[in-house]
């Protein structure tokens, strides 16, 4: 017999996503997000830096910010949601911590994150 938990696992695993790249806070990404507009769909670029990840499974969310005309701009992203439709990381980081919220009261070059020496990693298309 089945245990409810893992029937819980089985419905999850049909819901996560394999194709985005791994990454991690003070990384710099670029996603393509689908953006409903009346009867079509179009594609909406946003990059940013990754201030925080949280949670695991089908509930992990992460946070990207960016500053858009002077202004600071905060997105929190469920990370399986259908409404991603690409992620590549631009640039790893070098964080000295988890969360990033710091970077909140920083401007110019005090917003800037260390860059790993590291490249990021191509990611395969998806067929």
């Amino acid at each position: 017999m089945v245990s409810s938990i893992e029937k819980i696992k089985l419905i999850q695993d049909q819901f996560i996503r394999k194709d985005l790249p791994e990454f991690n806070t003070g990384d710099t990404v670029k996603m393509k997000l689908k953006v409903k507009e009346a009867d079509k769909i179009r594609l909406h670029s946003f990059e940013g830096t990754v201030i925080r990840k949280t949670g695991g499974g089908l509930n992990a969310t992460f946070t990207v910010r960016k500053v858009s005309f002077g202004e600071g701009v905060e997105k929190v992203f469920p990370m399986h949601s259908p409404v991603i439709d690409s992620l590549q990381i631009t640039v790893k980081g070098k964080p000295n911590r988890a969360k990033l919220y710091y970077l909140r009261g920083r401007v110019g070059k005090g917003a800037k994150v260390k860059k790993s020496d590291e490249k990021p990693q191509p990611v395969a298309a998806a067929s």
